[in-house]
């Protein structure tokens, strides 16, 4: 159901406010039909008023709405800005409308990959905030700046900078390491070691095969985009995922390109034989429960899993703990994706400054502290401290000899009928299935890359 949540909240007035900067609510709104491709530019300045109430948008994910409302209320206790709260599941439904009609929030938190794909239409139609400004403020209640309060290489991957301008358009927010779960457990009474390299992996799976257990399975073929991310690294490094990802000519012919698609080719007969069959919105949780039943070794997700499946923790017969690795090095190094939401602010908000201060505020310790409690992990310097249990080893990883994987497929005009999903990730279950092969894979994915090479914005 709807959760519209209004915070009428006493205005708490903060001296100091004066740091945060100039601006004015103008912005450089896209240019229609003007056949110009311009992405918006941060306003002029003019100061922030306490005295008005913005408009926060944000999805209700796993993390429930409750955070987003103990968040809002911290930051007009710290800077007397009242917020007007909007959580929903189907946000996207919600907003859709409204934007058509040129109603904006000041506020959306949204991420890239939804159904319905509202962050991507924006980014096309250059209508999100340049926050280069909004980087540059003064964390409200601290005495750090934004910039240097994120962890490194989340606002310059092509993600949140996606037009190639060195700017940053979407604020990086909870992250999870991705990687390969696993039953630590099994592993620990076979004796079995955690594969580092593609051929201890095929090792491995032959003898788990012996025992009638596959090597590998996925929730739905969506999951591998940050799987795939991880092995493009793992074979070539950020250089070889970079080809890919900005669909650059011979890239899937080149060396690299072709030991993906037999990592690919291969590991699809190493996936268990339900999988495809069960990859969707209903049936996902099977695939994944095999990992925890020991019907499959490795599958790849992200830490929300195991609050996903946690009352299946009740029903196993089997002994069962998780465990978490990165994908294994196939020429370089072992990786594992970096995946993240994001947060941004439309061009055509009403209240820019006002807006640009929210945004600084979530990456405060205040902000920081309330999104844990749910397990929401914001990107910045020291969170480490505020972690315990499970999210200790998972968001170790980085510090256990893998190297993080972030970015994903550059942005590119509407083309009928093409999209990243159906081109990378949907045909995998055809793959597995046995219904396509890899060489009608690799014609798919080299004709449409090149298609939206050609569409490339920026």
């Amino acid at each position: 159901m709807k959760k519209i949540i209004a915070l009428l909240l006493a205005v708490v007035m903060v001296l100091g406010l004066a740091a945060c900067g100039e601006k004015t609510p103008e912005t450089t709104a896209p240019q229609g039909n003007s056949g110009e491709n311009t992405p918006a530019t941060t306003p002029a300045t003019t100061p922030v008023v306490n005295d008005v109430t913005i408009k926060v948008a944000a999805i209700e994910t796993a993390y429930g709405s409750e955070v987003w409302v103990k968040v809002a209320e911290a930051f007009t206790a710290e800077t007397g800005i009242k917020v007007e709260l909007t959580t929903d599941k189907n946000l996207e439904d919600i907003l859709t409308g409204p934007m058509q009609n040129g109603e904006f929030p000041d506020v959306v938190h949204l991420a890239t990959g939804r159904p319905a794909g509202l962050t991507e239409q924006l980014v096309k139609a250059n209508a999100l905030l340049d926050l280069t400004n909004m980087l540059s403020l003064t964390i409200p209640g601290e005495d750090i700046k934004v910039a240097d309060k994120i962890a490194g290489g989340f606002t310059d991957n092509n993600i949140v900078a996606p037009y190639g301008d060195g700017k940053t358009y979407m604020a990086p927010m909870f992250y999870s390491p991705c990687g390969l779960f696993y039953n630590a457990k099994l592993f620990e009474e076979k004796g079995w070691t955690v594969p580092t390299t593609w051929d201890e992996m095929w090792a491995l799976g032959d003898l788990a095969a012996a025992e009638g257990i596959s090597l590998f399975t996925y929730p739905t073929a969506g999951y591998y985009d940050a799987f795939m991310f991880a092995l493009m690294n793992a074979i070539g490094g950020p250089e070889f995922f970079n080809a890919v990802t900005t669909y650059q000519e011979g890239a899937w012919d080149s060396a690299e390109g072709q030991a993906l698609l037999e990592i690919l080719a291969k590991l699809a007969t190493y996936t268990h034989p339900s999988t495809p069959a069960q990859a969707n919105n209903q049936d996902f949780t099977k695939n994944q429960l095999m990992v925890m039943t020991n019907d499959a070794l490795f599958m790849p997700n992200g830490t929300w899993i195991t609050g996903e499946m946690a009352g299946a923790l009740e029903t196993l017969e089997n002994e069962f703990a998780w465990g978490m690795t990165a994908v294994p090095a196939a020429g370089t190094a072992p990786y594992s994706f970096c995946w993240f939401e994001q947060a941004w602010i439309p061009a055509a908000a009403e209240h820019i400054a006002e807006a640009e201060q929210f945004v600084a505020f979530l990456y405060s310790d205040a902000a920081a502290e309330i999104f844990a409690t749910a397990g929401a992990m914001q990107p910045i310097l020291g969170i480490a401290d505020m972690l315990e249990g499970e999210n200790v080893m998972f968001y170790s990883i980085y510090d256990n000899g893998a190297k993080a994987a972030m970015g994903g497929f550059a942005a590119f005009g509407e083309i009928p009928g093409v999209d990243v999903s159906g081109t990378f990730f949907a045909p995998i279950d055809s793959l597995v299935a046995g219904t396509i092969t890899i060489e009608e894979y690799a014609e798919l994915v080299k004709t449409n890359s090149a298609l939206m090479r050609e569409n490339l914005l920026g």
